[in-house]
């Protein structure tokens, strides 16, 4: 049984999620596409959110911004439900997934320091006798 369910207005109280991170039609589509497990509903058929589910549309958010597909996160989900039977096949989704965000996180350190040596050039080279105020703009001394 669920702990504390919450309707679709307390959920975007709760300290994990928040309107500006996912809306109530995300969490609807997250749902529809598979993403989440079904949500348990009502009598009134208003969905009732409990700590699992808080849990699950966290992971997806997090995953998604992240950068995993749908598919992955679809196929995991699927495995999840499967479950003991799949923790190693889940395991190595997992790690493939970490492998490729690794290879992100390293393509944009090299665009962050390319960016910086630019920024740096035009600092030190097209713009040295004016004064930054700030990242978006220069004024002449």
């Amino acid at each position: 049984m669920k702990s504390n369910p919450i309707n679709l207005k307390k959920l975007f109280r709760h300290p994990a999620i928040c309107p500006k991170k996912i809306g109530p039609y995300l969490t609807a589509s997250y749902e529809k596409i598979g993403l989440i497990p079904p949500v348990p509903r009502n009598t009134s058929g208003i969905r009732d959110y409990g700590d699992s589910d808080i849990r699950w549309i966290e992971f997806a958010r997090c995953m998604r911004s992240a950068g995993l597909s749908i598919e992955v996160l679809t196929e995991y989900l699927r495995l999840y439900h499967r479950g003991e039977e799949t923790l190693i096949e889940r395991r190595e989704l997992l790690a493939e997934q970490r492998l490729c965000l690794m290879e992100k996180i390293d393509a944009m350190q090299s665009t962050l320091e390319r960016l910086d040596n630019k920024i740096m050039r035009y600092d030190t080279v097209y713009l040295k006798d004016r004064v930054a105020v700030s990242d978006k703009g220069y004024f002449e001394e």
